[in-house]
């Protein structure tokens, strides 16, 4: 459920184009049916095995490869100037420890049943969002990296049976790992939009008079050449990007915030609960800034499920 928000509802990363989804043309290579068998062979794994599987990642991929590790500690001193040497390290190990929970229960996605998808991954919230679907109109879930956000794409299996549910993804370059990722995302239902179709796919979502509910997950960080709004975020005057917000507001979608808590290795409950009764009404990049918001008011409860790998304050600068 990704999308790299725009500038302007036709430039940036919002883009129109010849298609609404991104389907492969050419059958799938060899690399990529051995992907699909390895992802399938791990997702058979019952939970218990799964989670030892974790366990041995998180020794090579933190004890021994130390992936990103200077990544995430710069990104954690910064963002939690109050917390000591300590408590960052804390944070940081448990965050591997989530980090490579995540990586297979993704697998997971590619076995599991509906019936234990939807024991294991619950919504609340979502009356409210079915009553607005059921009424035809259409509804943005702003997500973050936070939590399984690869779970969240079964969220089709508790929606109204008329809504076209949709996710906004980022092509991956590899396209072995593209091809995989699109079968694990669309397994439960949802269907992946290629950013670039995504005012496109509103547009023709728009006129087929059925309601739509699309996935946007918002917290990516802008290129240097698209860092033209900041807001404090993290403890940073961070470079935010607003594609979400104009698309959400131009075509008049309700727009949720997707609230993540984990009960436990495999288990999470996620709240749907709205940013704002009419967006359209805010002024412009107000909504944007209720997402972030409550994004961060979610990190501080627990820090160790954000994804914290990626240079999120590269063009950001620390507040005092």
């Amino acid at each position: 459920m990704t999308l790299r928000p725009a500038r302007s509802l036709t430039t940036q990363s919002i883009h129109m184009g010849s298609a609404t989804h991104h389907t492969p043309t050419t059958p799938h290579g060899l690399t990529s049916r051995l992907l699909l068998l390895l992802v399938r062979i791990v997702g058979l794994m019952p939970f218990r095995l799964l989670y030892a599987l974790s366990d041995l990642l998180y020794l090579l991929v933190y004890r021994l490869a130390g992936y990103r590790r200077g990544v995430v500690r710069r990104n954690l001193t910064e963002a939690f100037p109050e917390k000591s040497l300590r408590e960052i390290v804390d944070i940081e190990r448990g965050f591997y420890h989530y980090f490579t929970d995540m990586m297979v229960e993704s697998c997971k996605l590619l076995t599991i049943s509906h019936e234990e998808m939807m024991r294991r991954m619950t919504f609340s919230g979502v009356d409210t969002v079915n009553t607005l679907l059921a009424q035809g109109k259409s509804v943005a879930l702003y997500l973050g990296h936070y939590g399984n956000w690869e779970w969240i794409t079964s969220v089709r299996l508790w929606l109204h049976k008329d809504a076209v549910p949709a996710q906004i993804y980022h092509k991956l370059s590899n396209e072995a790992m593209d091809r995989t990722m699109l079968t694990l995302r669309e397994r439960m239902g949802s269907v992946c939009i290629d950013m670039y179709q995504t005012v496109r796919y509103m547009a023709q979502a728009a006129r087929s008079g059925k309601p739509h509910i699309i996935g946007f997950i918002a917290d990516q960080s802008p290129k240097r050449r698209e860092a033209r709004h900041f807001i404090p975020f993290l403890h940073h005057h961070t470079p935010v990007l607003t594609g979400t917000e104009k698309a959400t507001k131009h075509f008049d979608y309700a727009a949720f915030f997707v609230g993540v808590r984990r009960l436990g290795r495999g288990r999470y409950t996620c709240e749907l609960s709205p940013l704002h009764p009419d967006p359209k009404t805010l002024p412009d990049f107000e909504l944007t800034s209720l997402y972030f918001r409550r994004l961060e008011q979610q990190i501080r409860e627990c820090p160790e499920l954000y994804l914290w790998t990626h240079k999120r304050f590269r063009y950001a600068t620390k507040l005092p």
